[in-house]
C-alpha cells in the first residue's frame, strides 16, 4: 500500500506552474473587442493618410515632369535661336574673320542642341551605346558637307557610361569640326578597343598633316582647349599622328 505521501503516477511532476485563468466574462470580451476595434480604426486612417501622400506624391512628379519638358522645350528653342541668329550675322559681315568665327559658333550652338536632344532619349540610363551615338553624328555631318567629304563612324559597339559617353561625344564633334576645317577627302571616326587603355576613338582624314612639333597644348583655339579639356575629365588621353597610309591627320583619344 503506498505511503501517503509518495507521489502517484497521476500526480503532475514537480517544479510545474499551473496558469490559473480567471473566467471570463462578458464584459472581458467587450473591452477585448473595443480594443481590436480602435486599433482596426487606426490602421485604416494611417492607410489614408498614407494614400494621399502617395497622391500628392505622383501629383508632384507629373508637374515636375512637365516642367522638365517645358525647361527642355524653351531650351531647344533657344539654342535654335541662338544659332541662326549667329547665322545670320555671319552673313551681314564683311570680314572673313568675323564670318568664319560666327559660322562656327552656330555650328556649336545647334550641336549642343542636337547632343541635348539626343541624350534625353537616354533620360534614366547609366550607359549607352556609343557606336549608335557616333553613326548619328556623322550622319549630321555628312548631311551639311557635299558628297566629296563623307563623315563615316567605323568599328565596335561599347555601352560607356554616362558620364564618359557624353564628353566622348562633344570630343568627336569638336574632331570632326577640326577635320572639316583643315583636312580633305574623307573623314572617318574609329571607335575600337585599345592596346595601351581599353578603348581608342579617333578622328582621321585625308588632308595635308600637322606641322612638325605640333603641340595641341601650345594651341589657343577653343576647340582644341575643350578637347583638352574634356579629355582630361574622363581620365583619357590625347595623341596625334599620321592617318592611314601616313597620310593626313589622326587624333585619338584612349579612355577606359
Amino acid at each position: 500500500m503506498p505511503s501517503k505521501y509518495s507521489p502517484s503516477t497521476a500526480d503532475p511532476p514537480p517544479n510545474v506552474i499551473f496558469e490559473i485563468q480567471e473566467p471570463r466574462t462578458v464584459k472581458s470580451y467587450e473591452r477585448e473587442l473595443t480594443g481590436h476595434r480602435r486599433t482596426e480604426a487606426g490602421l485604416r486612417h494611417a492607410l489614408a493618410s498614407e494614400e494621399v501622400l502617395l497622391g500628392q506624391r505622383d501629383k508632384l512628379i507629373e508637374e515636375q515632369t512637365l516642367l522638365s519638358q517645358e525647361s527642355d522645350h524653351r531650351l531647344m528653342n533657344g539654342l535654335q535661336m541662338i544659332a541662326s541668329l549667329l547665322t545670320l550675322q555671319s552673313r551681314t559681315s564683311e570680314n572673313p574673320e568675323v564670318v568664319s568665327q560666327l559660322a562656327t559658333a552656330a555650328d556649336r550652338v545647334a550641336t549642343i542642341g542636337r547632343i541635348h536632344k539626343r541624350l534625353h532619349s537616354f533620360d534614366g540610363v547609366e550607359t549607352f551605346a556609343i557606336k549608335q551615338y557616333l553613326d548619328d553624328l556623322c550622319r549630321d555631318f555628312s548631311t551639311m558637307l557635299s558628297p566629296e567629304r563623307p563623315v563615316v563612324a567605323e568599328g565596335i559597339e561599347v555601352e560607356l557610361r554616362a558620364v564618359t559617353a557624353i564628353p566622348l561625344g562633344f570630343i568627336a564633334n569638336e574632331l570632326i569640326t577640326n577635320a572639316v576645317k583643315y583636312g580633305k577627302g574623307r573623314i572617318v571616326v574609329r571607335l575600337e578597343a585599345g592596346r595601351e587603355r581599353d578603348y581608342a576613338l579617333s578622328v582621321s582624314d585625308d588632308g595635308p598633316g600637322l606641322p612638325e612639333g605640333f603641340d595641341p597644348a601650345d594651341r589657343k583655339g577653343l576647340g582644341m582647349r575643350i578637347i583638352r579639356a574634356l579629355t582630361k575629365q574622363f581620365g583619357g588621353e590625347l595623341r596625334i599622328g599620321r592617318g592611314d597610309d601616313n597620310r593626313g591627320t589622326r587624333f585619338t583619344v584612349l579612355f577606359s
